[in-house]
């Protein structure tokens, strides 16, 4: 589990950490919204230098189930172009530890990713209090 604290640290010397950071936290805004209690499913589109295209709701579900429909979020990245996906869903539960669908959702997702040239550099699972990165984890 990778805790995150609600604001970055005071210092960033590494751009791409301050940009890590900002999406974090970009993430956090739209996932962590009212009603919280709703299970939300959003993904960040991008390019082959893995900068920013788009970003969409993907979808949004019950307190502790989410239907992701695989062919709208890979046919939304081949309609912008996207060579890179960034996806993430939160937990109402406040834990941010995967579950077994969350981790054969992932497995799944990265395959069909492979097989249309969109590297899925990570499935990040968000809560208030922490943020769980599926890379990281071992998962991908």
């Amino acid at each position: 589990m990778i805790p995150v604290l609600d604001s970055p640290p005071a210092r960033l010397h590494d751009p791409r950490e301050a940009q890590t950071a900002s999406m974090v936290g970009y993430l956090r805004d739209i996932m962590l919204t009212d009603p919280i209690q709703r299970e939300r499913f959003h993904a960040i589109f991008l390019d082959s230098r893995r900068a920013y295209i788009t970003d969409a709701a993907m979808g949004a579900g019950r307190s502790a189930f989410l239907k992701l429909r695989m062919r709208d979020l890979f046919g939304k990245a081949l309609s912008v172009g996207a060579q890179g996906l960034i996806i993430a869903h939160n937990h109402p539960s406040g834990d941010c530890r995967p579950s077994e669908i969350d981790i054969k959702a992932t497995h799944r997702l990265n395959e069909i990713g492979q097989a249309l040239d969109i590297e899925l550099l990570d499935h990040l699972i968000i809560t208030e209090t922490a943020l769980y990165s599926m890379r990281a984890g071992g998962h991908l």
